[in-house]
C-alpha cells in the first residue's frame, strides 16, 4: 500500500517558520464529450452560466429545464479535488470536503488511507498540529508500513522542538522505505538542527569557540533553507 502523491514535508521550512508544505499535484476532472453540456462534471464542478443559441438549443432538448445532469464524483475525483485544494491553499474548503466524506463512509467496511492522510495534511496547515499528530500517530500503527505518515509527523515534531521524537519518526520512515529520498533528506537537516542546539548549550555554559559554531550552523540552516 503506498499513499500517492508522496507528501514530502520541507522539515527546515518547518523548523524555521512552523508552517507545512504540500506538493504539486492537481489532477482535470473533465473528461470527454457527451451529449449533455454537463455529461463529463460532476457535482463538484459548477453548473456553467448559459447564454447564446447553443444553450437555448441544449435546454429546448432537455427533458425538465433545471434537471441537473451532473454526475456523482467517483472517490478517486473526491480525493484529487482534495488535493488540488491543498495544494493551492484552500484549506478550510478542503477540510470541510475532507469532513463530509468521512461522514458518508464511516458505516462502509476499510479505511480510505488517502483520504485520512490529507485530513493530516490540512489540520496541519490551519494549524492545528495536535490534531494532524493524533492522526499521523494513529496511521502508523494502523499503517506502520507506510513511510508518509512518519515522515510528516516528524516534521511537526520539529515544529514543536520536539527534535527527539522528530529523529525517531524519521528513522521509522527509513525503516519502512529505505530509499525514501524524502526522509532521508529531512534527517540530514534535523541532525543540522540537533548540532546547533548543541553548540548553543554549550556556549551558554562557557565552552570557548562554540558561539561560532553555532553561528555556522545557523548560516548553513538558511542558506539550505533559501534553496
Amino acid at each position: 500500500m503506498t499513499i500517492k502523491p508522496r507528501f514530502c514535508v520541507a522539515l527546515l521550512a518547518l523548523a524555521f517558520a512552523g508552517a507545512p508544505a504540500g506538493s504539486a499535484f492537481a489532477q482535470s476532472m473533465a473528461g470527454g464529450g457527451g451529449a449533455s453540456p454537463n455529461a463529463t462534471r460532476t457535482t463538484l464542478d459548477p453548473i456553467p452560466p448559459e447564454g447564446g443559441w447553443d444553450s437555448l438549443a441544449k435546454l429546448l432538448e432537455a427533458a425538465k429545464p433545471g434537471v441537473d445532469t451532473r454526475l456523482t464524483p467517483s472517490p478517486s475525483q473526491i480525493t484529487n479535488r482534495i488535493e488540488m485544494l491543498l495544494n493551492r491553499g484552500d484549506n478550510e474548503e478542503a477540510l470541510a470536503m475532507i469532513e463530509k466524506r468521512e461522514a458518508e463512509i464511516k458505516d462502509q467496511r476499510g479505511t480510505d488511507v488517502q483520504l485520512m492522510f490529507q485530513h493530516a495534511r490540512a489540520l496541519a496547515a490551519l494549524n492545528r498540529t495536535g490534531e494532524a499528530i493524533d492522526i499521523y500517530t494513529d496511521m502508523t500503527t494502523r499503517f506502520p508500513e507506510l513511510p508518509e505518515p512518519w515522515n510528516n509527523l516528524a516534521a511537526l515534531y520539529a515544529s514543536r522542538g520536539e527534535l527527539e521524537k522528530a529523529q525517531d519518526a524519521l528513522q521509522m520512515a527509513l525503516r519502512a522505505d529505505p530509499g525514501y529520498a524524502a526522509a532521508r533528506a529531512n534527517l540530514g537537516d534535523l541532525q543540522l538542527l540537533q548540532a546547533l542546539r548543541t553548540y548553543k548549550k554549550a556556549a551558554s555554559d562557557g565552552v570557548p569557540g562554540m558561539q561560532e559554531k553555532a553561528r555556522e550552523v545557523e548560516t548553513m540552516l538558511k542558506d539550505k533553507q533559501g534553496k
